[in-house]
């Protein structure tokens, strides 16, 4: 497994652009597909998006599609989202996960998570 190390979050304002970066340990981070997720307060974790091994392929949840971008530097161990016109309903505590199985959105499938950082969106 790889240890995963989320930052970026903070306090913005509506309409306002966060980058989450997501620092990984180990030799084998290009093996692994890698996602956002979020959860909000008193809601389920929900995926923001993922990456496939390679970089090629994204997806993206409706609700953030054309407003996020993710992406990954292998010769980093590193994995982004840069978030652009924020709305209050994101906020959330937004996790790094990894994946070797897949790059959907199902949760269980992620077996290495990050501690989280907080995003809040003001109004």
């Amino acid at each position: 497994q790889v240890q995963l190390v989320e930052s970026g979050g903070g306090l913005v304002q509506a309409g306002g652009s966060l980058r989450l970066s997501c620092a990984a340990s180990g030799r084998t981070f290009s093996t692994y597909a890698m996602a956002w997720f979020r959860q909000a307060a008193g809601k389920e974790r929900e995926i923001v998006a993922s990456i496939k091994w390679g970089g090629r392929t994204t997806v993206y949840a409706d609700s953030v599609k054309g407003r996020s971008t993710i992406s990954r530097d292998d010769a980093k161990n590193t994995v982004y989202l840069q978030m652009n016109s924020l709305k209050p309903e994101d906020t959330a505590v937004y996790y790094c996960a990894a994946s070797r199985r897949s790059y959907s959105s199902n949760v269980r499938l992620y077996e290495s998570w990050g501690q989280g950082t907080q995003v809040t969106v003001s109004s």
